[in-house]
């Protein structure tokens, strides 16, 4: 990421999936067993969300103490925890995949990239 030191943070992770309204039930459960992994792998908190006004949508974020810690989030990942996240993938109504922001806390003794 353009302007962002390894130490910085807190990161905000934010995960938006759109899901067919009948297969919510299942994409919660399977949801749930990925905030598990998310938390054995460093994340501070871990929450997923439904949009009241729209019911395919749900946001799964999570806070992660440093942005080099985030990138470790990624070297951690078991074979079995990849296919949790592929069936996740699958629940996306149109196929594509999860839309993924990443939000870095803002101090105001740091310069802001311009």
């Amino acid at each position: 990421m353009v302007g962002v030191e390894p130490e910085e943070g807190p990161v905000l992770v934010t995960v938006e999936y759109r899901v067919n309204p009948e297969r919510s039930q299942e994409f919660v459960r399977v949801m749930h067993e990925f905030g598990c992994i998310r938390r054995r792998d460093s994340a501070a908190r871990w929450g997923l969300f439904r949009d009241l006004a729209d019911p395919t949508r749900y946001l799964e974020t999570y806070l992660v103490e440093s942005w080099a810690e985030h990138l470790r989030q990624h070297e951690r990942l078991t074979m079995a925890d990849l296919e949790i996240e592929d069936r996740l993938r699958e629940f996306n109504l149109d196929g594509a995949p999860p839309k993924l922001e990443h939000l870095i806390r803002v101090r105001p003794d740091r310069k802001q990239p311009a």
